[in-house]
This record gives C-alpha cells, sequence and structure tokens, in this order.
C-alpha cells in the first residue's frame, strides 16, 4: 500500500497508457471483425502518436489527478472532452501524415468511444467496488431515519456508506415533497412524509432519526421535532452551510441545540464598518462576564482593540474569560477588573487611567421576579449605575457609549423592564447636547443565557421533571448569543447619537412549545416521560413582548435586521431631578415610594402584577 501511495501518479499515467492502447487496438478489432492482419503496421505506426497525443490532453485536462475512489459528474465531464479534443488532434495527424484514404474513418469514432468507456469504468468500478465492498464490511448496528431527501440527506447517506466507522444503517428518507414519494434514492426508499415518522420509527424500529434540512427555518425544525416525539429515539442534525463554509462548525453530524429551533438566517454583518469602528481602540465591557459580556469580549476581540477592558463583580467568570482570550487574542491587551459599576471611585479611576473610547454597557439586574421584590437593588444597578455611566462617559471623552436593553422596556409591567426604561431615556436625554455618541441596543431573551430558561428546563429534565412553564399562551422573542451581539455590534457601528436600536428577532415563540421541544431532543416524551406544570405568570410578567412603545414608530436602516425606535417626548432637566429622587428613595430602601416615583416618569408602567 505504501508503495501504491508513493508511486500513485506514474502508475495512473501508466495505467491510462494501457488503456489507450487496449482502446485504441479493440476498435480495430471490432471494425474487422477480429481479422486485422493488414492493418498491423498501420497501428505500430500510429499507435504512439495516439498515446503522446491523450496523455499530454489529458494531463491538460486533470484526467491523472482525479480519483479513482471519488469520481464524479466533473470527473467524467472532464474525461468526456479529453477524450474528444484527443481524437479531433489524432484525426488532424493521421489527415496530416498517413491521409485519409487507405485509414477507416470509422476508428476514430470506435477508439473515443471505447476510450471514454474504458477511462470512466475504471473510475465507476473503483468507486462502486469501494462503497460496496466496505459498506458489506461494516456492522451497521444504528437503525437510522434521514429527514430530507435532498442534497444534504444524500451526502448523509453517501458518507455512511464511505466511512467504515460510522456505524448507521439509513434505513430511509422522509420527505414532504409528493412528487419525492416512494422514490429511491441510492437504493434508499423514500417512506413518506414527516406526518407518518411515529409509524415508520415503530415499523422499522428507528434507533435515530437525522435532520438533514440545513436551510429550513425556526418553524420547520420545531414542526419536525414536535413528530418526533417518541422515546428513546436520538435526534441529530447538520448543520447549516454557511456555518460549515465560515469554519463555525465541521462536516459532521450533532445533537440538536436550541439555537436550531430558531432557524434563523444568517446574519450578514460590514466587517469593515464594524472593524473601523473597533480596531486599534480601546473598549471597555461592564457586566463581562455574563452571557452577552462575554460574547461581546469575544468578537470585539476578533477586531484587534488596542486594549480590552473587562469589568464584572464575577471573579469566576472574568477570570475563565480571560485565559480564553488570552490564548485566542495574544495581540490584544487585556485588563480583567473586578468591581461594582455602582462604585464611583472604580468608575473614576478606569476612565481617568484607561481613557476608554468605547464602552458597551451590558451590566445590569435582568431576573424579573428578582427585581419586583427588590426595588432599590433594580433602581441602583439599573439605573444608577447607567446614569453615572453615561455621566463618566461624557466627562473623559469617549466616542460611543452602547447600552444593552430590552424588549421588556416596551410598555413595561416589570421593575426591571422599568427601570430599563428609564436609563433609555437618560441616555437619550444626554445625546441631545453631547459629543459622546450614545446609544440603545434593544432586543428580547438570549436563547442559552444564564438568566433565560433553557437552562432551568434543561435542569428540570435532568431531575425528571416537572418542567415549569408559567402560561400555556406565554411566548417570547428569542435571539442566540452571537447573533445578537453581531447586531449590537453593527448597530452601534452605524449609530450616531440617540438612537434606540431594535433588533428583527423574527416570529415569537411560545414556551410550552420551546419546553417540549427541549423535552424531545432529551430523547424523552413530553407530558409521559417528563410532565409539564403550568405555575401561572409571575409578578411583572407578560404574556406576550413588544417592541415599540404605544408612541414609537420603527424607522428602517441600511441594515435589514436592525431598526431605530423614534424617540417620545419627555423633559431631560425634570427627569434627572425625578432620578435623583429614586437614588435617595433607593437609599432609603423606601420600596412603594419608589414604585410611585417610577409611575411618575413612566405613566405607560402598568405593575397591576404587584
Amino acid at each position: 500500500m505504501e508503495f501504491l501511495r508513493r508511486y500513485r501518479y506514474p502508475l495512473v499515467i501508466l495505467l491510462h497508457i494501457f488503456l489507450i492502447a487496449i482502446s485504441y487496438y479493440l476498435s480495430f478489432l471490432l471494425r474487422f471483425d477480429f481479422s486485422i492482419k493488414g492493418y498491423t503496421y498501420v497501428i505500430l505506426k500510429t499507435l504512439p502518436v495516439l498515446i503522446i497525443i491523450k496523455v499530454l490532453v489529458f494531463y491538460y485536462f486533470g484526467v491523472f489527478n482525479s480519483s479513482l475512489k471519488y469520481v464524479s459528474v466533473f470527473d467524467l465531464w472532464q474525461i468526456l472532452k479529453a477524450n474528444f479534443f484527443a481524437t479531433t488532434i489524432f484525426v488532424l495527424f493521421v489527415v496530416f501524415l498517413h491521409g485519409i484514404i487507405g485509414f477507416p474513418r470509422s476508428i476514430f469514432i470506435l477508439d473515443w468511444g471505447i476510450c471514454l468507456g474504458l477511462t470512466g469504468g475504471v473510475r465507476l468500478v473503483a468507486r462502486v467496488f469501494r462503497e460496496r465492498v466496505g459498506f458489506s464490511k461494516q456492522k451497521k448496528t444504528k437503525r437510522v431515519l434521514i429527514i430530507g431527501a435532498g442534497e444534504a440527506g444524500i451526502l448523509v447517506l453517501r458518507e455512511c456508506r464511505r466511512n467504515p466507522h460510522i456505524n448507521l444503517n439509513i434505513i430511509g428518507f422522509i420527505d414532504d415533497s409528493p412528487a419525492k414519494r416512494n422514490l429511491r434514492i441510492h437504493g434508499v426508499k423514500v417512506l413518506g412524509t414527516r406526518k407518518d415518522i411515529p409509524f415508520i420509527v415503530e415499523k422499522y424500529q428507528v434507533e435515530e432519526i437525522i435532520i438533514a434540512i440545513p436551510s429550513a427555518k425556526g418553524e420547520v425544525i420545531r414542526d419536525i421535532i414536535s413528530c418526533c416525539q417518541i422515546p428513546e429515539v436520538k435526534i441529530k442534525i447538520v448543520p447549516s452551510l454557511h456555518k460549515i463554509i465560515s469554519g463555525e462548525l465541521e462536516i459532521k453530524l450533532r445533537e440538536v441545540r436550541p439555537e436550531d429551533l430558531l432557524g434563523r438566517e444568517t446574519v450578514k454583518i460590514d466587517e469593515k464598518e464594524v472593524s473601523s469602528y473597533i480596531k486599534g481602540k480601546c473598549v471597555l465591557i461592564t457586566g463581562a462576564g455574563g452571557s452577552i459580556g462575554s460574547e461581546l469580549t469575544r468578537q470585539v476581540a476578533s477586531f484587534l482593540p488596542s486594549q480590552l477592558i473587562l469589568l464584572d463583580y464575577n471573579e469566576n467568570d472574568v477570570y475563565f474569560l480571560s485565559v480564553e482570550l488570552r490564548q485566542r487574542y495574544p495581540q490584544v491587551s487585556f485588563k480583567e477588573i473586578i468591581g461594582d459599576v455602582k462604585d464611583i471611585s472604580l468608575l473614576k479611576h478606569i476612565f481617568s487611567k484607561f481613557r476608554p473610547q468605547i464602552v458597551f454597557h451590558s451590566a445590569a439586574f435582568k431576573h424579573v421576579p428578582l427585581m419586583e421584590t427588590n426595588p432599590s437593588s433594580a433602581v441602583k444597578n439599573n439605573i444608577i449605575s447607567t446614569r453615572n455611566l453615561i455621566y463618566a462617559s461624557e466627562h473623559y471623552g469617549v466616542e460611543s457609549f452602547v447600552f444593552i436593553s430590552t424588549d421588556k422596556a416596551v410598555n413595561p409591567t416589570s421593575i426591571m423592564g422599568a427601570t430599563k426604561r428609564i436609563a433609555e431615556m437618560l441616555l437619550q436625554a444626554k445625546a441631545k447636547r453631547s459629543r459622546t455618541k450614545f446609544m440603545a441596543v434593544r432586543f428580547g431573551n438570549v436563547l442559552g443565557s444564564k438568566g433565560s430558561v433553557v437552562p432551568l428546563f434543561k435542569k428540570q429534565i435532568e431531575e425528571g421533571g416537572p418542567v415549569t412553564v408559567t402560561h400555556p399562551e406565554a411566548e417570547r422573542y428569542f435571539m442566540s448569543v452571537k447573533e445578537a451581539v453581531e447586531l449590537v455590534l453593527q448597530a452601534s457601528a452605524m449609530g450616531k447619537g440617540g438612537e434606540v436600536f431594535i433588533l428583527d428577532m423574527g416570529q415569537p415563540i411560545k414556551i410550552l412549545d420551546l419546553a417540549k421541544d427541549l423535552i424531545t431532543l432529551s430523547g424523552l416524551k413530553p407530558y409521559t416521560d417528563i410532565p409539564i406544570e403550568f405555575i401561572g405568570l409571575r409578578a411583572g410578567e407578560k404574556l406576550s413582548e413588544e417592541l415599540f412603545l404605544n408612541i414609537e414608530k420603527d424607522k428602517a436602516t441600511k441594515h435589514n435586521k436592525i431598526y431605530i425606535a423614534q424617540p417620545d417626548e419627555f423633559n431631560p432637566s425634570l427627569l434627572r431631578r425625578k432620578i435623583k429622587e429614586l437614588e435617595r428613595l433607593s437609599n432609603l430602601m423606601a420600596e412603594d415610594k419608589i414604585i410611585e416615583k417610577i409611575k411618575e416618569i413612566l405613566p405607560h408602567y402598568n405593575n397591576s402584577f404587584r
């Protein structure tokens, strides 16, 4: 085998020379009924020339470089073209050297056809032999159903047959196209549509299902998973093509993740614009150890800032994040600061010493039920600390300040949402008379973040249930962490100051559907294996979230997933006085008066759940 690998190229050329000679000889035998005594001299005279011509033309078309094992339509097309051009050149040579009279013209056609058949046939036989023999030697114990009889599904089937280490026996395809019903693709039958999955799984004793529809949207993936709610049947998915091409994922099957349920199209950002916004600048990120903050640091670091300052109260999160970043981006200077964003002396030290040019303010208290019972903490952390950061940013000449907001700030019914909305108003008020570009980015729940419902559901499933859902009709907007941060960076690079950017989060997803899908992805059956309990909406929670205030209107930007909420009118000086009063009340822990003051600032604040 080592000899064959070392001398593969010359051996392939010798094989083709043999096939060329055999083709030419057979063409004479067929033409003259296997009696060629009178043409032996002609054959010997022209064969060397034919070999030289075909070897040179085959080399030009890359025939010798094509794999004998993995022949494709492209390879066969190259072989066809090479044979055609080589035969054409040979015809011209024979006419010039021998003359067309006395040379059987049908030889050209016979030789072309036989040589094409042999050179292409050798490859087809080699591939068939490899696939069939390799497939027969494998012990295929796991019975698998592929959803999607398109290119991705066929790719999975081929890989299963080629790779001797894949222990999968493909028993059939599932596809909703009526035209594919009962078709056989590489010998494997299309057994039915997604609605037939439970019956097919039971009939053929399927152990694993592979979703091979990389372009499927979130609702399609969720519908497929709802049809696969079969105990002990694992579900895997083929990653989308854009993630494979970008290098984000390898070409291999993996477990279905919660973010696959979103089925978002690729977020495309203007990397040149974002790079010119960040590269070579000092960037401060508050809440750097959190879900959003940590992803922000990763993506900001990839654009090579001069220095990246990580501010967070949680030392463990910051430590492990800094270890990761220093390994991945050794050319970037990192400074870890453990402290509280409410600490004014700490802020003065950071801004005076490091002079950040860009600030991403991600630190906040985000748990709605906890903030309902701790309004003083919510005011201090979400409003007062944001105000102090805004003032420090203006005083020390920060170029741009980006506040990470939430859709819960829209017509808020919770303390958390109300404090976020007041922080937005502070930012908009300051933006009107500051050289610093202050802007906010508002989006919904981040799927898989520490504060999202997904980790809670996973923990409850691991413990055997029940999975607790607030209300059967409760729904939320969801984004992946990576998607949200990419759009935050794009929005901040576009911002001129004073904008509240709204990220397009697609369609809202019912929390109940998400819970059932996560149970199914765990190989269990909702209600049967894992019970689901409805515990009622908690204080401050809505059935559904909104993107715009009643008085706001959206304005499109140059990015199709980013909008701007037109600000409402308010008195900035009056707002500042009321926030000072809020600060005083929060220091006194006067919770009822805090609620009253918030209502003064936000007439549309509805705290009927309290």
